[in-house]
């Protein structure tokens, strides 16, 4: 953000970024960084986090870093870092020749864990994962020391080349920081630095057969990039005392972390653990399923990043984790969609409406709006002729109490087009009304009708014009509003998620649309032409949103 631009509300990490800037304790550039595992697809939460750490480092003129977590080979691929890349993009961030990995880093962080063996401050541990469990302690009594913590530097040094070099199975050793296993704080408790995996690397082949774990890689690695404000959420926070006892063991580059909340949001779940195996158990169609969370999930239902990202600012940073409310970030999309999506006519669920006095041959076309937010989307031509397609719920016999839409003797007003008097319907031998008769004013082209109270409008589109479209209804994944507190959240899913119409009809103008492209159907709500299946010989739209908010009063957080 230049100096220029509006100052964005105060939030404790800008505070933090502003103070630290004025003490002198780091100089500008500010650097930031988002460090993803490309072990899934990004999902909402991530998008707060990329909006705070690209966010941050715009405002006061830095910089932010891409730098992938790929510490950990048997879950990671390079569709994972693709995807990651490509959303990224797609939100409007950019991180210029600033791409890293922290496999870029893996000699330097080998030859860091060599220095603290020499120091004595870390030492190979044959215990297996189990053992070390056992002796670890809880939050009430303190851990117990390995049995090998007290091999000599030589022996240690010997052994960590020996793990290097591949001479010994997955899970035979490990090397520990050596640290204090009666401190209050579990991650201090001599945490392992490298574990033995001979898989091959997406990146480094199989140069490495042990691998840095998370916590040992994280704040060495930022130390290299000159990270100035390690902008990490919540449940880092434990972990911050032993980065700083890394960084300090060592003797480099130390930069100063600040911890948010993450961000909870309701009717769906956040781990990349559980996205994934709804992915694994067939409960979605892919990570870029519609009803999913992830940002690819929520491109191919119609979102756009500007909605995504004023969301992310509406939310604000905080410290305390809270829930926020579906329909919160919905007002957001809706907001955004009425400006920019431009309207069409669209029947879902079609009756046929015949006007009886109307001419067999005649076809009229009638102007209509594309965006009444927006005129310079200016107009279209819409057809109109005897026969019409309405939506099925738009007539009622008999009507009910305050139905203001077509019954037998009732008057509507057809979008853009006439006043129509409802004469008769045609049934099958089920009794289902299978069409609707009507008669035409001709006086009310455009639907004018100056001194009559006409009170309901309908939408339709020509049968004669109208082309074939598979609609997708999407809904929430999830029945409960937090699927997290359930024991099996699958036992929540949502058996009404998806709902697919094959015989939808629309008006012309929406057989030349691109791929997500997102329009308003007039009445029904906004829509997008799906990525992946929308072609100009099959048009597939789903279901962005509806009209209006129909989950209550929007509130910003649920606690």
């Amino acid at each position: 953000m230049s100096e220029q631009e509006p100052t964005r509300a105060a939030n404790f990490v800008r505070t933090a970024v502003a103070e630290d800037l004025e003490t002198g304790r780091f100089q500008r550039p500010i650097v930031t960084r988002f460090p993803p595992e490309p072990n899934g697809y990004l999902h909402i939460g991530h998008a707060k986090a990329i909006a705070i750490d690209f966010g941050i480092a715009q405002e006061f003129g830095g910089r932010c870093h891409l730098r992938f977590d790929d510490t950990n080979p048997t879950k990671e691929s390079q569709e994972y870092v693709d995807a990651i890349m490509r959303d990224i993009h797609w939100l409007g961030w950019d991180w210029a020749e600033h791409l890293y990995h922290a496999s870029d880093y893996f000699e330097q962080l080998y030859q860091w864990a060599v220095q603290l063996i020499k120091a004595g401050k870390a030492y190979v541990d044959d215990l297996t994962a189990d053992e070390m469990r056992e002796t670890r302690g809880t939050l009430t009594e303190p851990g117990r020391e390995s049995p090998y913590r007290h091999r000599s530097v030589e022996e240690n040094l010997d052994l960590f080349e020996r793990m290097r070099r591949g001479e010994f199975d997955d899970g035979t050793k490990t090397l520990r920081a050596k640290i204090d296993m009666n401190s209050a704080n579990l991650n201090l408790r001599d945490p392992v630095m490298y574990r033995i995996r001979k898989t091959s690397h997406q990146r480094t082949g199989d140069t490495w057969c042990i691998y840095p774990m998370y916590d040992w890689a994280h704040g060495q690695s930022d130390s290299v990039e000159r990270v100035t404000h390690s902008l990490c959420s919540l449940e880092y926070e434990d972990h911050r005392p032993l980065y700083d006892w890394y960084l300090d063991a060592l003797g480099i580059f130390h930069p100063r972390q600040i911890e948010f909340a993450r961000l909870n949001l309701s009717h769906t779940v956040m781990s990349k653990r559980k996205l994934l195996s709804l992915v694994e158990h067939g409960h979605v169609r892919g990570w870029d399923d519609p009803r999913m969370p992830t940002l690819a999930g929520l491109r191919r239902r119609g979102y756009t990043p500007e909605a995504i990202r004023d969301f992310a600012e509406r939310v604000g940073v905080t410290k305390a984790a809270n829930m926020v409310e579906l329909a919160y970030l919905e007002a957001c999309l809706r907001e955004d969609l009425n400006k920019r999506a431009e309207r069409r006519m669209a029947v879902l669920r079609p009756l046929t409406l015949i006007l009886e006095n109307y001419p067999d041959d005649q076809v009229e076309e009638f102007e209509a709006i594309n965006n009444p937010e927006d005129p310079s989307a200016g107009t279209r031509k819409v057809p109109f002729s005897r026969i019409l397609y309405i939506e099925q719920d738009d007539f009622r016999d008999p009507a009910p109490p305050k139905y203001y839409r077509l019954s037998p003797g009732a008057e509507v007003r057809l979008r853009y087009a006439y006043i129509v008097k409802c004469t008769g319907v045609e049934r099958d031998a089920a009794g289902t009304v299978t069409a609707v008769r009507a008669t035409y004013d001709p006086a009310t082209r455009g639907g004018d009708a100056p001194g009559r109270k006409i009170r309901g409008t309908i939408h339709w589109v020509s049968a004669q014009h109208a082309m074939d479209a598979e609609v997708r209804l999407y809904d929430t994944l999830f029945t409960a509003p937090k699927p997290d507190d359930v024991d099996d959240p699958t036992s929540v899913l949502n058996s009404t998620s998806l709902e697919v119409i094959s015989g939808a009809k629309v008006e012309r103008a929406l057989g030349l649309v691109a791929p997500e492209t997102r329009v308003q159907f007039e009445r029904l709500g906004y829509f997008v032409a799906d990525w992946r299946d929308h072609t100009p010989d099959r048009l597939v739209f789903n279901r962005t949103v509806g009209l209006r908010d129909t989950w209550g009063k929007i509130e910003r957080t649920l606690s």
